[in-house]
């Protein structure tokens, strides 16, 4: 038997619903779903912004519900179904029975929940976005901003932007925290845009990093090559927020910092990769990565050698 509430139905009633089939009405830190066990989740989390990837297993009803104090983007890759429904607070109910390829967009504190029985298995990216902390030009007041739900709409720079994040998911790069610190900053701005809540931004600073400033950045990150830090750790040595070293930082050096980064990691490995004695596993260790795979790509896509073969050509 499928349960299923009708538009009509109060909220106090629904979440007593949701509650008697052991889904909490008010969700945990991400969506929380009802059966647990037919969702697979793969997460990642940097400072302001968390992915997650969800994948239905079984095709069986199920149901799901969030409110938080941080946005949440939905972009569902597949999804489909033979009848159920999907809300946001302050929104009417939407019973389209197709969605793929559609973006949901619930604003901080809004109730969101569903239920639904699947005609195709259910694969989603959602990004939580913590208002207070992601990498946002702080003239725009993004904490501040009352953004407006959307429920089932397409936007094609939203969209590339969560499946970047998706991307991230289990890398072992740590220049990817930066990475991801930066796109969370890219998805306020667009959410920004597409309420037209962006104002005008400022002029450039075109002198990009004070001496002063690229001097300290450069010997932190000389000094710390084989340690992971964050885009915020960065800008903090520099008396900036996240935003505004990013975008100094890329004019003082033509490439973001991330980028930098690996790039100065990589330069380092094939000083170590001299040395005939030391092990690629150790050589990637010593510059900052969890393991060779991850270490042998990375080197591979700069150099367009892998550490064995430009090893061997160094003899």
């Amino acid at each position: 038997m499928y349960f299923f509430v009708s538009s009509q139905q109060s909220e106090g009633a629904f979440a007593d619903s949701l509650s008697s089939r052991g889904l909490p009405a008010s969700g945990a830190s991400t969506v929380e779903f009802f059966p647990a066990e037919l969702v697979r989740h793969h997460t990642a989390q940097w400072r302001g912004v968390q992915v997650e990837t969800i994948q239905l297993i079984k095709h069986e009803y199920f149901a799901y519900s969030f409110r938080q104090p941080r946005h949440l983007l939905v972009a569902v890759e597949q999804g489909a179904r033979y009848d159920g429904e999907t809300s946001i607070e302050g929104l009417p109910t939407s019973t389209v029975r197709n969605y793929s390829n559609k973006l949901i967009f619930v604003p901080a504190g809004r109730k969101f929940s569903g239920e639904q029985r699947p005609r195709l298995l259910t694969r989603s990216i959602c990004v939580y976005i913590d208002p207070r902390t992601v990498a946002v030009d702080p003239d725009l007041d993004f904490a501040q901003a009352e953004l407006e739900p959307r429920l089932l709409f397409e936007h094609g720079g939203l969209w590339q932007t969560a499946s970047k994040l998706k991307g991230l998911i289990g890398s072992a790069n740590p220049a990817d925290a930066m990475y991801a610190e930066a796109l969370g900053g890219v998805l306020a701005h667009e959410l920004l845009r597409l309420d037209g809540k962006a104002s005008t931004p400022k002029p450039a600073d075109r002198g990009g990093l004070a001496a002063w400033q690229q001097k300290r950045v450069l010997e932190f990150m000389e000094e710390h090559l084989g340690e992971a830090f964050s885009l915020s750790a960065l800008a903090d040595l520099v008396r900036l927020s996240p935003y505004h070293f990013v975008r100094s930082f890329k004019q003082s050096f033509g490439e973001p910092p991330h980028r930098y980064w690996t790039g100065r990691r990589i330069e380092h490995a094939k000083e170590l990769l001299a040395n005939p004695r030391a092990s690629i596993t150790e050589i990637a260790f010593n510059v900052g990565f969890s393991g060779t795979s991850a270490f042998s790509s990375t080197f591979h896509r700069l150099t367009g050698l892998t550490p064995t073969a430009y090893r061997r050509g160094l003899e």
